[in-house]
């Protein structure tokens, strides 16, 4: 039976109290390294048991991930075929006579109001459960935010040139004057020059499921004041004065029976004021487009099947609440595409 530490001090102080300086006897100084190294042994066993427990449990983790992301697996090989297919980044902006035929091939798409994707049997991508393991997307359940209910929305896209009701060029955004290029060219509208709900002739290097909203948190360099009153998530995500919170965050945007999910890009309808509509309980402004309050991108249009002014319901969401879909595949911008990145650092460090 070894002794502990302080027991075998306890035994030395009283045995030099009673003999003075005398050495101790070598049988006890056995005892007392024996001890000494049982407690070490015993503390590495310890952290031995922790490391394999840590390893179970990373490994159930990631069995579960991967079982939620089965579907989107299934796409990489064709999404290394697109790759390699679509190796011209820069579209042709400025090309005679395109704006006109790419908004007259949009006004026939329209009215013939097709519920599926051209040359496709629907939708690539079905939306899974969320990250939550929350399955019914259109449940308030215990998220923070309401439904904006039957929210005329109409249809904008990176690079479209003013006209009609659209006096704003779409070459840059409110957050980002080089909007054009960082998405990588020309997001066509034209239902012929899309695929899988992205052009044709690039790959995007931004998220093609992008909306706009009519609130802008920042004027003149500077945040306004009102943003910290009004913005549910502006004190966790501020991080300095003249720095958006709101480029990038997740909405879900409902329409007949399907949900799709976007990130937010840019400003409008028309107005970057509206933060009682946006943020409160009112109904957006009055104006041109019969009082719209929400631009989506062609994709989501894609997504969806929406006419030019059709009705939807959205609302914010957070990141964990968005399940995998079609909007998780691209962008340097993309939450899911930046988590993936990271975890594959991470991965390769180990």
């Amino acid at each position: 039976m070894f002794l502990s530490s302080d027991v075998a001090r306890e035994d030395t102080g009283r045995l030099a109290a009673r003999k003075g300086p005398a050495k101790l006897q070598p049988g006890l100084v056995r005892c007392i390294g024996c001890s000494r190294r049982a407690l070490l042994w015993n503390r590495q066993a310890w952290i031995m048991l922790a490391l394999v427990l840590s390893v179970c449990i990373f490994a159930a983790c990631c069995g579960k991930a991967s079982a939620q992301s089965h579907d989107s697996a299934k796409a990489l090989p064709e999404m290394i075929g697109q790759l390699n297919r679509h190796l011209e980044v820069w579209a042709n902006y400025y090309q005679a006579g395109h704006p006109r035929t790419t908004v007259r091939k949009v006004h026939r798409y329209v009215r013939h109001r097709p519920q599926r994707h051209p040359g496709s049997h629907g939708p690539r991508y079905v939306a899974g459960p969320s990250f939550i393991g929350r399955n019914a997307a259109l449940s308030e359940g215990p998220g923070r935010y309401p439904w904006k209910r039957d929210i005329v929305t109409t249809i904008f896209w990176i690079g479209e040139r003013p006209r009609g009701n659209n006096p704003v060029p779409n070459a840059r955004s409110s957050w980002d004057k080089y909007w054009y290029y960082n998405y990588g060219g020309y997001d066509n509208p034209d239902p012929g020059s899309r695929r899988n709900f992205v052009p044709i002739n690039f790959v995007p290097r931004q998220n093609p499921f992008y909306f706009a909203l009519p609130y802008n948190d920042v004027e003149g360099g500077h945040s306004k004041y009102v943003a910290s009153q009004v913005i549910p998530w502006f004190k966790q995500a501020f991080v300095r004065d003249g720095q958006t919170v709101l480029k990038d965050r997740w909405i879900a945007v409902h329409h007949g029976d399907k949900v799709c999910y976007a990130q937010w890009e840019d400003c409008g309808p028309f107005r970057t004021d509206d933060w009682r509509y946006v943020f409160g309980n009112e109904r957006p402004r009055p104006n041109l487009n019969q009082g719209a309050g929400l631009d989506v991108s062609p994709a989501v249009r894609d997504y969806l099947g929406l006419g030019v002014k059709d009705p939807c319901d959205w609302k914010f969401v957070e990141f964990r609440e968005v399940p995998p879909g079609p909007w998780a595949m691209y962008g340097d911008n993309n939450t899911f595409v930046i988590v993936r990145r990271q975890s594959n650092k991470q991965f390769a460090a180990k």
